[in-house]
């Protein structure tokens, strides 16, 4: 697990979230009311730098286009060129050494090419830099302060409000009903609710939850943190550092070329030897002007062996491939991954916005009358509502025949659904033919539920008009509105939902059919029991519950959450962040064409399962953690990733190392990914691939390829497209050094014929560069 040295700042960051309050606060020196002082500020800027990202020197321009030659081949070409012109020179029989000419502009076109498709890991850190707040809230002095986000250091305390981007990695010290969206460091794929209590175990990044890290934004409520960690020091900076580390890895292709590269070194120098040996033992060859003419003739044979039109073969096959995928919507960064692609026999792959589309669905609704399901994925008002089989939290036997909902049924499903839509603050929205929430996705997927169920928004605005709202809080974990009625204007109505457990002890009736009844324990007992096998399906679960209020029994100033008593209970809403559509069918092509999908998400293990086993990645239902990847030697690592396929709760370098041990055990690796969270791996990988529509800038920067489409079964049809590229350089490989061959053994044997040579170096030469 990635840890920050101590002497940093003198405070343990790595431990932070397991220090209490005052014990932080006392290892940096600060105070959380008054903060640092402007003097001891300075000090510590000038101590421990800038809160920033920083890059590496560039590699120069020139010294980029000098490494497109020093692949073995293009040597050999370079060696040729200069031969076939001192051959020029020499015999003197054209204006021009249009050979020579011919042979060094194929090179520098190769090189060209090559140059401008070149990966360049300073791309992403400089796309890092940019997710980095531009400013802070600080409290210096005692006072509240706004501050370029380069001068916050460890000990200031910082103040974080939703639409914040926050500044540094920071431990809360207080934690008004704060949210963060923390899916692009750690694959989380809800707001993570902050918390201020210590937490007494080690345990991985995305659970830490009194901690804030630099880049992720707030999405709800506020908070008052202190820094413990900045610039390069901060888990962004940790993984700027592994991106500049990252090797560049050579392509299976580039291995066999630099393979045939050395052959063909070894066969070029044997040719010349013993066409050299055996016309000068077999011919009568006298005097320096024969032997050197001789000499000229085996040298030029054995330059004529070298298949000049290789390179620009390869690197116009590998263009046309790029052009291919583009047209499938995988759009190819760097030209070699179009036939890296089609070696790679494992897809290792991130879950949340990738085998998923990271927009929570609503899956099922339990009442007491029965349990209903919903259908459809993502954020789009589409999908059938039918009645689902077992869950049920009645106990008594409803009439209505199976998937059709009438009655009680129905009655209890609108109004949980009701309760659900109107507790809410999340706006759905249709733009360019997609539909997406504004707000936090938890309630963009309770709105979305409300409208396949057949709820209108206007109908339910016009009906309840929202008056006060007691907001959701971490330590409450609830949240109410206070609507009017329309249609019973002697009323308030009350609306609440939140966590299960906590809901149920606020509820003492329970919705049935038109009417309540008591809630006893037993029956809480049921719910609850319910609520556990929801969760081992892996559904986010949330409780619905209401009540109503005469309209003179609450003023504007007394709406708090005293009102969240005596509740009527009306339901369990399942949920959960579902496989694509199409996935699960990419995942069984993949398989059939011999290439392993694996799982590597930052998420809760019991869903990374669920969603593994759904899509045909896992049968066996073993996952391997974040913590126990820890304890794991590199060996062990090695053995165990033969059998298990999903790793969970994973931090980025957890994923780098997954990665490294894939590669040890000789495959080649394709990793696809979209967060921050991602990008060490993706450029550790044989071939990195995009996201291109959510995906985050770093992502697509260390990545070689992007979907355009963000579609999983995108990277099976580019699997085939760069087979068959692999495939089609294979035999033009064969085909130029069969042909070359056949030429140098006809010329090798017509040597000890009398008569003119069949063929000349100069015309093998041409051949090759016209084929």
């Amino acid at each position: 697990m990635a840890t920050i040295k101590r002497e940093q700042t003198g405070a343990d960051e790595a431990r932070a979230y397991q220090q209490t309050i005052d014990e932080v606060l006392a290892a940096l020196g600060t105070n959380a009311r008054r903060g640092l002082s402007e003097a001891e500020a300075r000090a510590r800027l000038e101590r421990y730098g800038k809160n920033e990202l920083t890059a590496e020197k560039p590699v120069p321009a020139w010294r980029k286009f000098l490494a497109q030659f020093q692949n073995v081949l293009v040597i050999l070409l370079l060696i040729a060129t200069l031969i076939s012109a001192g051959l020029w020179l020499y015999e003197r029989e054209s204006t021009l050494p249009y050979e020579a000419i011919a042979i060094f502009v194929v090179v520098l076109l190769n090189a060209v090419m090559g140059y401008v498709q070149e990966s360049r890991a300073e791309e992403a850190v400089a796309a890092l830099r940019q997710m980095s707040a531009a400013h802070a809230n600080v409290i210096r002095d005692g006072g509240r302060q706004s501050i370029p986000a380069t001068e916050v250091v460890p000990g200031d305390i910082i103040l974080v409000e939703e639409g914040d981007t926050v500044a540094a990695d920071a431990r809360l010290v207080q934690s008004t009903a704060l949210q963060t969206a923390e899916a692009s460091l750690t694959g989380e794929s809800l707001p993570v609710s902050k918390e201020i209590a210590p937490i007494a175990e080690e345990v991985g990044l995305g659970d830490r939850d009194n901690m804030i890290f630099s880049g992720t934004a707030a999405t709800y409520g506020r908070g008052r943190a202190v820094v413990v960690a900045t610039g390069m020091q901060t888990q962004m900076g940790l993984i700027a550092g592994m991106l500049k580390e990252a090797p560049t890895e050579t392509t299976p292709l580039q291995k066999e070329l630099a393979r045939v590269g050395k052959l063909l070194g070894i066969i070029v120098v044997v040719i010349a030897v013993v066409m050299i040996a055996t016309i000068i033992l077999v011919e009568d060859v006298r005097g320096f002007s024969a032997i050197f003419d001789v000499l000229i003739l085996g040298v030029a044979l054995a330059v004529a062996a070298v298949p000049e039109g290789l390179p620009a073969v390869v690197t116009a096959v590998l263009s046309i491939g790029v052009q291919r995928m583009a047209k499938r919507n995988a759009i190819v960064r760097h030209l070699a991954a179009v036939e890296t692609l089609g070696s790679a026999n494992i897809i290792a792959s991130d879950k949340t916005g990738t085998l998923t589309k990271n927009e929570m669905t609503v899956r099922t609704v339990v009442t007491a009358t029965g349990r209903v399901s919903l259908s459809g994925t993502g954020y789009a008002p589409e999908g059938e509502v039918s009645r689902g089989g077992g869950g049920a939290i009645a106990d008594d036997k409803p009439d209505d025949k199976q998937g059709v909902i009438v009655g009680a049924l129905r009655i209890e499903l609108e109004r949980a659904l009701a309760v659900a839509d109107r507790a809410n603050n999340a706006v759905l929205q249709e733009g360019d033919g997609r539909w997406t929430v504004q707000g936090d996705p938890t309630e963009g997927a309770l709105v979305v539920a409300a409208r396949k169920a057949g709820l209108e928004a206007e109908r339910l605005e016009a009906r309840f008009g929202r008056v006060g709202e007691v907001p959701f809080s971490s330590e409450r974990k609830l949240m109410t509105t206070i609507h009017t009625d329309a249609e019973r204007q002697e009323r308030l109505l009350v609306f609440t939902k939140g966590a299960p457990d906590v809901l149920l002890a606020r509820c003492s009736h329970e919705l049935v059919g038109e009417g309540a009844r008591p809630l006893s324990d037993e029956r809480r007992a049921e719910i609850l029991k319910v609520n556990e096998e929801l969760a081992g399906e892996a559904l986010r679960t949330l409780g619905v519950a209401f009540r109503s209020l005469p309209t003179d029994a609450l003023e504007a100033d007394e709406v708090n959450e005293r009102v969240e008593q005596e509740l009527v209970f009306a339901g369990l809403i399942g949920m959960i962040d579902p496989p694509r559509a199409e996935a699960r069918e990419a995942v069984a092509r993949a398989k059939a064409a011999g290439i392993r999908p694996m799982m590597i998400t930052g998420d809760h293990p019991v869903t990374a399962i669920a969603i593994a086993a759904e899509l045909g990645i896992v049968e066996n239902g073993r996952a391997v953690t974040g913590a126990e990847l820890d304890k794991l030697s590199d060996e062990t690592l090695t053995q165990i990733i033969k059998e298990v396929s999903v790793y969970a709760r994973v931090n980025p370098e957890h994923k780098l190392r997954i990665v490294k041990a894939l590669q040890r055990g000789g495959a080649i690796v394709a990793v696809t990914g979209d967060g921050v969270n991602d990008a060490p791996a993706l450029k550790e990988a044989h071939i990195g691939i995009a996201m291109g529509r959510d995906g985050t800038d770093v992502a697509r920067e260390a990545a070689d390829m992007v979907l355009a489409d963000d579609n999983f079964a995108t990277i099976v049809d580019a699997v085939r497209e760069g087979r068959a590229i692999y495939r089609n350089i294979q035999k033009f490989i064969f085909f130029l050094l069969s042909s070359n061959a056949g030429l140098l053994v006809t010329v090798f044997v017509a040597s000890f014929l009398p008569g003119l040579p069949p063929l000349t170096p100069l015309m093998i030469l041409w051949i090759n560069l016209v084929t």
